[in-house]
């Protein structure tokens, strides 16, 4: 027990300061359109997860068995080669083929990601971890997070069960839980279509200005009625006139070269309550 009591001490000592500095400065985790990247947030908890695990080991050691409590086949760290660098490696080789993939698609104009629009709180949301660009639940993102946080949570408890075994001796084939998953990630960033996608929008009189990327030859919708857009040279963002029958809220679509962006809900901003009083 006080030797579990201890190494979530020592998770706590690891853990916390990482993710302070992340709520605060986002930007280790996030690509480059600004959002929360999927696989170097898991790629990062991984690594996190394996360093708590050998410096706690070593601690135990030097504290309990000294050196001979590190040697002989069935030592401490005797797993690490053959169940948790397979662990780590396949959200690490998810980490860097995504970021070249995506980068080659971005430069060849095949996928859109348009910049993220900015928070209230100038914080990312978690949701973005297994959210589409245009911020809806994205299946095969949430199933690479959700059996990564599972195994993550095997590993830990298995571990914290008996800190002195050292690394748990777990099923050489768990690794199967995060690198299929990662295979999957890696293979929908290679087969997603560049459909255009609306981050945003405003209604400025019966001005809309929608905002996002992959608007090439772009057509909107609203609620399914066709508007003439424009797109803006500058910002690159689509604005139309919104018709007097077309009132708050109303579902945005936008259609390029055949392919529709995700349905878009805009409402009306809401007054805050001081002006509404007044």
């Amino acid at each position: 027990m006080a030797s579990a009591l201890c190494a979530l001490l020592l998770l706590a000592a690891l853990a916390g300061p990482i993710a302070l500095r992340l709520r605060r400065h986002p930007a280790f985790v996030t690509g480059r359109d600004g959002r929360l990247s999927t696989s170097t947030a898991l790629a990062l908890a991984w690594t996190v997860i394996l360093v708590w695990l050998l410096l706690t080991i070593l601690a135990h050691g030097l504290t309990s068995g000294g050196v001979s409590y590190f040697r002989g086949p069935d030592g401490p760290l005797s797993p690490l080669t053959t169940v948790y660098l397979p662990l780590l490696g396949g959200p690490y080789v998810a980490l860097i083929a995504a970021k070249a993939v995506v980068g080659l698609r971005v430069e060849r104009g095949t996928l859109a990601k348009p910049a993220a629009p900015p928070t209230a709180s100038g914080r990312r949301p978690l949701r973005e971890l297994i959210a589409n660009d245009s911020g809806r639940t994205d299946l095969v993102d949430l199933q690479y997070v959700a059996l990564s946080a599972v195994t993550m949570l095997y590993v830990v408890l298995f571990f914290l069960a008996d800190v002195g075994a050292g690394l748990p001796r777990l099923p050489e084939e768990i690794w199967a839980l995060t690198g299929a998953p990662a295979g999957a990630y890696l293979v929908n960033k290679m087969a997603t279509r560049a459909n255009p996608v609306i981050t945003g929008a405003s209604l400025s009189g019966d001005r809309l200005t929608v905002e996002g990327g992959g608007f090439t030859d772009a057509r909107l919708t609203v609620d399914d009625t066709p508007l003439e857009a424009r797109p803006d040279p500058v910002t690159g963002a689509l604005t139309a006139t919104l018709p007097p029958s077309a009132k708050p809220p109303f579902t945005l679509v936008a259609t390029s070269r055949g392919l529709r962006s995700d349905p878009y809900r805009y409402e009306a901003p809401t007054l805050p309550a001081q002006q509404t009083a007044g």
